[in-house]
């Protein structure tokens, strides 16, 4: 018997995607670490949430219902939905995993906007499809530009709505637009991970357009307002023969018990909820403005977080990430979406968020990396 010296060959497309970074959480030397690098809640998860998760500490050897069904009643109980087009997932990375894998075939395409989420093109290129991006404007996703990008290849269209990491949103009016140019056959995802934190009467999740059409999907998390991002919980909104086929090739058990509770216990903790919007509106505008008279760009944000762009481009950046890390304050670089010249701050706890202003001020008063 000849046997080959060759060993197993990954699909080489998967080659070319690049793994993604998550925000650091720590730096060395400081004495307290303000981890502002994820859009985590400051406030954290509610009180009913963790006594739900500790709850099911004596339950560790049982599977977890795989219907979600008490999560997904939760859910349809908060926003009026179906049940039957809900589905829930680890995180919502999973489940546009397997839209991205339900609906692209080899070489066919998928159009996301030029700031938009990483996991976009990581998504798309693991089901063998070709990412293809449009161009914003003013880091704003721009209908038009979309809408040029969709050729007889397109399939998918993933929204995020706000966006990450810029902070930009489009209103209402243009996501129908954006829909209503779409072929029928294409599919128009809305990430709307930030939702909760929009106060703006022009803008609009998603639902109401799932509820009427045939090729809309909009994915939640409770990563964010929720404050369960280490419990990893997505959930989609859905046409009903989507969650049907996608129920079909995900993983059978794929939101653990602990999740599964402390979402219940989460979502239905409206008071908790109101408190984290209520911290952010406080918080968002305060670091916008201070940080703008330090001679920073700040870009008009509705999520609970801020892009920072500094007048030194990635030079300067890298040095104040270096500068905000030795006093404890981890911000996100954003090289990675063609941003170098910008860091991303989470809006934390007052400490934090005074903290940070104090010290850019110090850094750019120092002049570094300044041209």
């Amino acid at each position: 018997m000849t046997v080959s010296c060759e060993k197993p060959q990954p699909r080489p497309e998967l080659l070319a995607i690049d793994a993604y970074v998550p925000g650091a959480s720590g730096a060395g030397g400081a004495a307290k670490i303000h981890k502002l690098s994820s859009n985590e809640s400051p406030l954290g998860p509610s009180p009913r949430a963790i006594a739900a998760f500790r709850a099911e500490s004596d339950k560790l050897a049982l599977y977890p219902d795989g219907s979600a069904t008490a999560l997904r009643a939760a859910i349809a109980d908060r926003y009026g939905l179906d049940t039957d087009r809900i589905l829930c997932g680890n995180g919502s990375d999973e489940l546009l995993g397997l839209l991205a894998h339900v609906f692209l075939s080899p070489g066919e395409e998928a159009v996301y906007s030029q700031y938009g989420f990483l996991e976009y093109p990581i998504a798309i290129r693991a089901a063998g499809g070709v990412p293809v991006v449009a161009p914003e404007t003013d880091y704003t996703a721009d209908v038009d530009a979309i809408l040029s990008k969709v050729g007889p290849k397109t399939r998918i269209i993933f929204l995020a709505n706000p966006n990450n990491p810029t902070g930009t949103y489009i209103p209402a009016s243009d996501v129908k637009r954006l829909h209503a140019g779409l072929p029928k056959n294409v599919l128009l995802v809305l990430d709307a991970a930030y939702a909760e934190y929009v106060q703006r009467n022009d803008y609009a999740s998603g639902i109401e357009l799932v509820s009427n059409y045939q090729n809309v999907v909009m994915t939640r998390t409770f990563s964010k307002i929720y404050g369960l991002a280490a419990l990893r919980i997505g959930w989609a909104y859905a046409p009903r023969e989507i969650v049907d086929v996608m129920n079909r090739i995900r993983g059978p058990f794929n939101v653990n018990s602990a999740a599964l509770a402390a979402g219940v216990a989460a979502i239905q903790d409206a008071g908790h909820v109101e408190a984290a919007i209520l911290h952010n509106l406080q918080w968002l505008p305060w670091v916008s403005d201070a940080l703008k008279p330090l001679g920073l760009q700040v870009l008009p944000s509705v999520g609970n977080f801020v892009l920072v762009r500094f007048p030194g481009g990635r030079p300067m950046a890298d040095l104040a990430y270096a500068a905000l890390a030795a006093e404890g304050y981890i911000l996100r670089p954003v090289r990675a979406y063609g941003l170098g010249e910008c860091l991303r701050m989470t809006i934390g706890d007052e400490e934090a968020n005074r903290g940070v202003v104090s010290a850019l001020g110090r850094f750019m008063k120092a002049g570094h990396g300044a041209t």
